[in-house]
């Protein structure tokens, strides 16, 4: 009994330097003859980026809670670490001037006030940096003495220098602090020097 003979494909694929491509089956034997289709190695980096590609727009898609829900929750070390970063960075930074906020995460009031310091600091960011330090945390003990914080949320105003110009008083209500807020950024904008 003679084996079936082997069907050759209509079209077959050969790219110049596969002349001697290798069979998948045996690594070590060389063939010509069939028609082993292999994709060039410019095409598997299309692929790549095509495969990259779907995965960001795929995370993208994904609704907002659901990427709240998989991130990582900071230890306190490593919140603190990446606090100072921002304000060793925003006191690098050429703006004029630096808002150093510091807030509890308990607190109601400093929760409250998230989404108005956001767009402070949006409406103003061509010279005016936020930077947000968790009075509760010890990495932050030598700034709570030097800017002499007794409560949250306290903003304290700083030049380009780094030095202390002013900050808010003890927060009575949240339109106190609104209203502290926004006398700190009126004292140091670029608007009211010309």
């Amino acid at each position: 009994m003679n084996p079936p003979p082997k069907q050759t494909p209509l079209i077959c694929f050969k790219w110049p330097w596969d002349a001697n491509a290798t069979t998948p089956q045996n690594p070590n034997t060389t063939t010509t003859s069939s028609c082993n289709f292999e994709t060039p190695w410019i095409f598997k980096s299309m692929l790549s980026i095509t495969s990259l590609a779907s995965n960001l727009i795929t995370s993208i898609s994904k609704p907002q809670f659901q990427l709240k829900n998989d991130r990582k929750k900071l230890s306190g070390d490593e919140q603190a670490e990446l606090e100072q970063r921002a304000f060793a960075c925003a006191l690098a930074s050429d703006k004029e001037a630096t808002v150093l906020e510091f807030y509890a995460r308990n607190c109601r009031l400093c929760n409250s006030l998230v989404a108005f310091v956001g767009e402070v600091e949006k409406r103003n960011e061509e010279w005016l940096n936020v930077v947000m330090a968790d009075a509760e945390n010890d990495k932050w003990l030598p700034e709570l003495l030097h800017y002499d914080v007794r409560y949250v949320p306290c903003f304290v105003l700083l030049d380009k220098n780094g030095r202390a110009l002013a900050k808010t008083g003890v927060p009575s209500s949240r339109l106190h602090v609104l209203a502290g807020v926004s006398h700190l950024v009126k004292m140091k904008s670029p608007q009211r020097d010309s």
